[in-house]
């Protein structure tokens, strides 16, 4: 029987040492050659990030956590195969947001390669004000009201007035806080004790407006 720990990781903190790297790709060595200063200019370019160096060297204030570690078990020929899942999350709570999950035989392993996993799926976030309660104009919410869905979890998030602070259940609570939202209003149904679907399904919805923003983009080049 699978079994869950709410016991929360934080990632050691390590001086990234870019003269040591080896990248891999060639985004990862332009990062070095410093012809990219910035992980906006590979969102642009429309490049996937493969090396979770590139994050490291481009957001050095990024902070990972652990949201949840829990014990999967598989069945083969011989026996049971037991294995730890990790879901874990990666922001700087400057606009940048990422979810990823690892699975080992060891938890420490499974650790790594969850918040490697969420550093490359690392993606901006557009802030704004849409709240009509507040109006006023600064970055400190979400710009319009967007919903996301993973599996049969679905997730409502509506800007908030300035001063109300995250109203979330604890999961997606800190994804916003570390993605950088401070008033947001969270709805979510379904089965939410899948905290990978329900995390999923809010990732979906705040990094939403970046395909709007796409799509107007090309109405207006057409046009």
């Amino acid at each position: 029987m699978a079994f869950r720990r709410n016991d929360r990781y934080k990632e050691e903190e390590k001086v990234f040492d870019v003269e040591s790297w080896k990248p891999l790709t060639e985004i990862g060595r332009m990062v070095k050659a410093k012809e990219i200063t910035s992980i906006e200019q590979i969102f642009h370019m429309g490049r996937r990030i493969e090396e979770r160096e590139i994050v490291d060297a481009l957001l050095p204030e990024i902070k990972t956590e652990v949201i949840e570690i829990m014990n999967v078990q598989r069945m083969t020929k011989n026996n049971r195969k037991a294995k730890y899942r990790v879901i874990a999350i990666a922001g700087d709570k400057r606009g940048h947001i990422g979810i990823g999950a690892g699975k080992d035989v060891e938890i420490k392993a499974a650790i790594d390669n969850a918040m490697n996993d969420a550093k490359k799926n690392i993606t901006p976030i557009i802030f704004g004000c849409g709240s009509w309660q507040c109006q006023c104009g600064t970055t400190h919410s979400l710009p319009v009201i967007v919903k996301g869905k993973c599996g049969s979890v679905e997730v409502l998030l509506k800007p908030g007035p300035r001063g109300l602070g995250v109203v979330a259940n604890k999961p997606i609570k800190k994804m916003l806080e570390l993605a950088g939202l401070k008033d947001i209003w969270s709805f979510s149904k379904g089965r939410t004790r899948s905290r990978y679907n329900m995390l999923m399904a809010a990732y979906k919805a705040i990094t939403s407006i970046n395909r709007m923003k796409n799509t107007s983009a090309m109405k207006i080049k057409a046009q």
